[in-house]
């Protein structure tokens, strides 16, 4: 069983399961019931989204491909998650992608700078099983 961090809307793994949006919005023009249709996701999880403000960050870091703003949104973005709430669902899916297979993505087409590869190095370091 694996948890896998995949870009929404792309094609999905055969074994990929569940996949989970982890992101602020849904889609734009998109009808709710075309989501998982157009492989963007199965669950919204907005709860492990960076939030607004920090999202404007970001933003203005890839337009700058400015390093020192990437890691103060990194910084920033691993505070927000040490809520007891992000902690305890860090946990689940970490806990989860031992007996199960499913996915969590973002929209970003460079993982490198999207909060999922953060969201892939703090399940990490929960002991998640990601393939």
């Amino acid at each position: 069983m694996t948890l896998r961090i995949v870009r929404l809307g792309g094609p999905r793994h055969p074994e990929e399961g569940l996949r989970i949006g982890t992101v602020r919005r849904p889609p734009r023009g998109v009808p709710k019931g075309e989501y998982a249709k157009r492989d963007l996701y199965d669950v919204w999880l907005p709860n492990l989204a960076p939030s607004e403000a920090l999202l404007k960050e970001a933003r203005a870091s890839l337009e700058d491909r400015d390093e020192a703003s990437w890691r103060r949104f990194v910084r920033k973005y691993r505070a927000e998650l040490k809520t007891p709430e992000s902690r305890a669902l860090l946990e689940t899916l970490a806990a989860l992608s031992q007996h199960a297979n499913f996915s969590v993505g973002c929209y970003c087409a460079d993982e490198a700078r999207c909060h999922r590869s953060v969201l892939r190095e703090l399940l990490k370091e929960r002991g998640a099983r990601i393939g």
